[in-house]
This record gives C-alpha cells, structure tokens and sequence, in this order.
C-alpha cells in the first residue's frame, strides 16, 4: 500500500514539491554560508519524492540555540514560501476523495518545511521510532 501511495503521490504533486527544495538546496549551496540550509533541503526534498514509510524525527541533541537560529533565517527566507507550496498543493489533492490521504501526508510536512534543521528522517518501521514522535 505504502508503495501505491508513494506512486500516486510522486505523480500529483511530490515531484513538483521536490523540485521546490531541490532549487532551494541549490541556491542555499551556490551561496557558500548557506550550506547547512542546502543539505537539509535536499534531504527533505529526497524525502518528499517518496515520504509514505518514512517519518521525520528531531535528531538527538538538536535543541541548541544554533539550530533555533538557522531555522529561524530558514523559515524567513525559504520556509514560509515552500509551506505554502505545500498547502496549495494539499488544497489540490483534497479535492478528490482519492487524494485525501496525500493531502493529509503534504500537510504533515509543513512544519519540517518550516523548520528543516535538527531533524532527520527514518524508516517508519524501525523500532525507536514511536519513541519519538
């Protein structure tokens, strides 16, 4: 089922979305300071191209004030744009009944799109997972 999911969405919306962060990844690297940025867009864009099985989790030790700053440039410069990518696009998918469960799945990914430092992403069947959700 995760597999139908995950082709379903990759055809309506999660490659256009990925793309979104793939050109934030890029410009985030051209900009050399930017760098941490470009590597969390990236990993969150691999992840919006096929998110069904997946979970975004905090990574251990991420609450230092240096994190809650980038994700605060983040959220000024790209965050906000890309989560209203998501939200139209969810708008889109819940349209049809079909697409309700992306739309549900697209909205889940705001606050990663918002704040994408000192998260990372794992398999949803590994065992430590419900710990941290």
């Amino acid at each position: 089922m995760k597999t139908l999911l995950n082709i379903i969405w990759l055809v309506f919306g999660g490659f256009w979305l990925a793309l979104g962060y793939f050109a934030a990844g890029i410009l985030c690297c051209i900009l050399i300071i930017t760098i941490p940025w470009g590597i969390a867009s990236f990993r969150i864009g691999a992840y919006t191209l096929w998110p069904f099985g997946r979970v975004v989790v905090d990574k251990p030790g991420s609450g230092n004030p240096f994190t809650l700053l980038g994700n605060v440039i983040w959220l000024l410069v790209a965050g906000i744009w890309i989560a209203i990518g998501h939200v139209v696009t969810a708008v889109a998918m819940a349209i049809t009944i079909i697409g309700i469960p992306l739309a549900i799945a697209n909205l889940k990914l705001i606050p990663v799109s918002l704040m994408p430092l000192g998260k990372q992403i794992v398999p949803s069947n590994q065992p430590f997972v419900s710990n941290y959700r």
